[in-house]
Formats: structure tokens, sequence, C-alpha cells
């Protein structure tokens, strides 16, 4: 069965997030980044992982997001290139959406990071 749940490309959700090391699920923010179509035939959704652990020098791939009050989260944050596939039904919550210029740079970011 279909979840019902609907996201669309760069809202930003809670959820809990496993890290690659296993030791711990948290939950954590993380922007949408599949398509209106994709959900339409999975129950699933893809994101990228979202850290207000800020360094002097971005990792390849990450973006410093510009207006991350608009965005709906706490402080200061980077999008990464820190990507997972959830099931939608363990998404918690909609924080907000992340702002056109924001999602561009995060766009971009990933076609570097996963060139066509």
């Amino acid at each position: 069965m279909q979840s019902t749940t609907t996201f669309s490309r760069g809202d930003v959700v809670v959820l809990p997030f496993q890290f690659t090391d296993k030791a711990a699920v948290k939950r954590r923010p993380a922007v949408v980044l599949s398509s209106h179509r994709y959900h339409a035939h999975r129950q699933e959704v893809i994101v990228a992982a979202i850290t207000s652990r800020l360094r002097d020098d971005l990792l390849f791939g990450d973006h410093l997001l510009t207006a991350w009050q608009e965005a709906g989260l706490p402080k200061p944050s980077v999008v990464t290139a820190i990507l997972r596939t959830v099931k939608r039904s363990l998404v918690m919550r909609k924080l907000g959406s992340l702002e056109e210029g924001d999602l561009r740079a995060v766009s971009y970011q990933l076609s570097e990071v996963l060139p066509r």
C-alpha cells in the first residue's frame, strides 16, 4: 500500500538517521531530493543529511545554507552529500523547505558528486 504522506523536492524533514558505522540512530534533519514522479511510484524518499556542525572548509559535495532559518532549521546548517533512501513512513515531520537558491546549489553540488 502506497503511503499517502507527500513530500516535495527541497522539503526539510526530520527522520531517524543511522550513522555509517551503524553505532547509533538519531533524529536528524534531511532535505528531500527525490521528485514527485519518484514518490508516485515508490514508498521511499531520497534525502541528503543536514548537519549543524560547521567546518571552516566544506567537504566536497556539501552546501552551506544561506537561508537556514527559512528552511525551519534552528541554527546555521550544511546540506551534506551523505544520501539515504528511507521509507516515507519513517519521516517524523516537515520543518520547512529550502529556498530556491539553496536548492539549486545543493543540486549543483550533487551533480559534481554524481555526474551524468
